[in-house]
């Protein structure tokens, strides 16, 4: 007898299990995740019909449509959004013609003045979805003109952090259930605030989740990253470590913070974002400060004086930087925040990095990376409205990210190897890998809405995070 799932009602741990069980190459082994989840089509199509229809998606900056009339192309797999700035706030409608179903729209532009024309018969929609004209309405029957059945369909759509987010799902859970304990780490920060400095975008040939992954731990930074493991004066990792351990033990306390200075610098150059260049030259003007003998205690006097630095110079200046240490103080600091199921935030004072991945194929996604920044008003400054896109091995690529992305194609080729059944996680330090990729599985389950999203706000979390029961 064939079950059928009412998503109103609360479901046991009985109910659960029943469902989860009928998931293909579910996560059993919390440590062990499948291989073939990375590459599997009829996993792939499973995720196009049970988890992307269902959950908050980053669809736009909301700078990208500044202006009453600009609209953007969100699109995944085979559906698109437009995400518009009308007289009355950002809206969202399915791309397709009433008529016969053309996509309005591709990538950006503004439609104050002649709204949204389908390139095929002409008909047309204001900016609130309106239809405006009919070319030889005279020739369709009465019915099918009827004004509720010509305006463009509405997408559901909500804000938060400078961004919109877009849900297929009318029933699915608001955005800030959602997103849970992440959007007041995040909203302290001052996420809205930021504007992008640039944007590119690449083509991985790689599976979406596994793209991600490669943020969810800071474990492969000693082979991935060399350059900044040799600036770093912290071992996390080892059969003598307790927590972090200073490994430069030869060195002074002053010596110390100028190796910090320089990990500051190769960052910022590395990823742009995450530690903006005027940050850095803050960190270095500090380099003559009073510090105690202490390294661990000069590393705390020195970060306390630089976030003091970041937030009253930029104040100073007229940018809405939030005071760095009252935001440490009132939610302890990730350097990396996931939004699941795509989107991460990566603070590590004032300004961000961004990354956001969308499925293509089994093997391939799409990459977005942005640099975020407190920027002063500058018309000359021309503002971003489109990723450069690159191809995923140019060198023209920030060098973090590249050296990233050498690796996850290698990867994608290694998990097709016979003998290869599942990747072997660190239950704490790979932990997110799992408790996301869990969660993954209560979507395919269709588990009771609610209990995804609060499954959700134990997997929004930031890197080197432990595996945690999600509740299922």
């Amino acid at each position: 007898m064939a079950m059928t799932l009412d998503l109103n009602r609360s479901t046991t741990i009985s109910d659960d299990e029943t469902l989860l069980a009928k998931v293909p190459l579910r996560v059993v082994d919390q440590e062990k995740i499948p291989s073939r989840r990375y590459y599997d089509k009829a996993f792939f199509d499973l995720e196009r019909e049970k988890l992307w229809p269902h959950v908050w998606q980053m669809a736009c900056r909301l700078e990208e449509v500044a202006e009453v009339g600009d609209y953007v192309e969100y699109k995944i797999l085979d559906r698109s959004v437009i995400v518009v700035r009308t007289k009355n706030g950002v809206k969202a409608f399915h791309n397709a013609c009433r008529h016969r179903g053309l996509t309005l729209v591709e990538g950006a532009g503004n439609c104050k003045t002649k709204g949204f024309v389908c390139p095929f018969h002409g008909w047309r929609w204001n900016m609130e979805g309106e239809n405006t004209f009919v070319f030889g309405k005279q020739i369709f029957s009465e019915e099918l003109l009827d004004k509720a059945e010509l305006s463009l369909v509405p997408c559901r759509l909500e804000t938060w952090g400078g961004h919109a987010f877009i849900n297929f799902d009318d029933d699915a859970p608001s955005l800030l259930d959602s997103l849970g304990p992440v959007a007041e780490r995040l909203g302290i920060r001052n996420p809205d605030g930021l504007k992008m400095e640039w944007w590119y975008a690449t083509e991985l040939p790689t599976n979406w989740k596994l793209a991600m992954e490669a943020f969810m731990e800071g474990y492969h930074t000693m082979k991935t990253h060399p350059q900044l493991q040799d600036l770093s004066a912290f071992n996390p990792y080892g059969p003598d470590a307790d927590g972090p351990t200073l490994i430069q033990k030869d060195l002074d306390s002053r010596g110390h913070i100028d190796l910090f200075t320089r990990f500051l610098a190769r960052l910022s150059s590395g990823m742009a974002g995450m530690v903006h260049s005027s940050e850095v030259k803050i960190a270095e003007s500090l380099a003559g400060m009073d510090l105690p003998e202490d390294p661990m205690a000069a590393y705390g006097v020195f970060l306390d004086r630089l976030k003091t630095e970041i937030h009253q110079q930029g104040v100073a200046n007229g940018l809405p930087i939030p005071d760095l240490n009252a935001a440490d103080l009132a939610n302890p600091h990730r350097t990396v925040e996931f939004l699941f199921p795509h989107y991460f935030l990566l603070p590590f004072y004032g300004s961000m990095s961004a990354y956001r991945i969308r499925p293509l194929t089994p093997e391939t996604c799409l990459f977005e990376i942005w640099s975020l920044a407190f920027l002063p008003d500058d018309p000359a400054r021309e503002p971003v409205k489109a990723p450069i896109v690159l191809p995923y091995d140019s060198t023209d690529f920030p060098e973090i990210p590249r050296q990233d992305y050498e690796n996850l194609p290698r990867q994608q080729r290694g998990l097709h190897a016979v003998g290869f059944d599942y990747m072997r996680l660190s239950k704490d330090a790979e932990g997110l890998i799992s408790n996301y990729n869990r969660l993954i599985d209560g979507y395919l389950a269709e588990l009771d809405p609610a209990k995804l999203a609060k499954a959700q706000h134990l997997t929004n979390d930031g890197f080197e995070h432990p595996i945690v029961d999600i509740g299922f």
